[in-house]
């Protein structure tokens, strides 16, 4: 049975990535009737912070050599690494029952928020990788970071997550859904620019429908 793993990690509770990362789910969810379905908060119900114990856990899953997530718990030994391992254990179950992985998130100053950072951190453990687990991100930014314009360089939302899934997760099968220039509803300084945050809007919902189409073709 398919599973869906939605994470959201906008401060703010009315977002655009919210927004359209529900309009993922819930399409996705009446294409794959009874499918699982695991919505994460992360802004409402923060991670913690990696500590000295999960470190602890990384360095002993390196030393035994042991490459299958499902056996990190071998690697479990004193009190505090059991405090550790009984915050990564269920959020690294939620993400390996996952086929679709659903980040919607926004890009702060540059980057992801710390939340999603976070939970990053806790279910990232030394050479894992997840074969078959789609990524699909959807992000929302204030300007516009589109190849060719003048601060794409600086983006690093979009980019780290797609660097980070294929470096640590050895996934490239990420789709990518951006809404530019949100910022263009309340700064005065974009105002002329509204029309083309209203155009990245119509853009980025109409790529959702087509992946929410897409995969429910794939299942038919």
């Amino acid at each position: 049975m398919p599973g869906l793993l939605h994470l959201d990690a906008s401060a703010r509770s009315r977002s655009f990535s919210r927004r359209l990362g529900a309009r993922f789910a819930d399409g996705w969810r009446a294409a794959h009737p009874g499918a699982r379905y695991v919505h994460r908060d992360l802004a409402a119900d923060p991670v913690p912070f990696i500590d000295e114990a999960w470190t602890e856990l990384c360095d002993e899953v390196l030393r035994r050599r042991i490459t299958d997530p499902r056996r990190y718990h071998e690697a479990v030994g004193t009190p505090a690494q059991r405090a550790a391992w009984a915050v990564v254990e269920p959020l690294l179950d939620e993400l390996l029952a996952a086929d679709v992985v659903l980040v919607a998130t926004p890009m702060y100053n540059f980057s992801v928020p710390a939340a999603l950072k976070a939970w990053i951190d806790q279910v990232t453990f030394p050479r894992m990788s997840l074969p078959g687990t789609r990524f699909v991100v959807v992000c929302a930014r204030g300007g516009t970071y589109l190849p060719g314009t003048p601060r794409a360089p600086v983006e690093h939302a979009v980019t780290y997550l797609r660097d980070f899934f294929d470096g640590h997760f050895a996934v490239t099968d990420v789709d990518v859904v951006a809404v530019e220039l949100v910022n263009a509803l309340v700064d005065p300084a974009l105002a002329a620019r509204r029309p083309e945050h209203e155009a990245s809007i119509s853009a980025a919902e109409a790529e959702i429908d087509r992946l929410v189409a897409a995969s429910a073709a794939a299942v038919a």
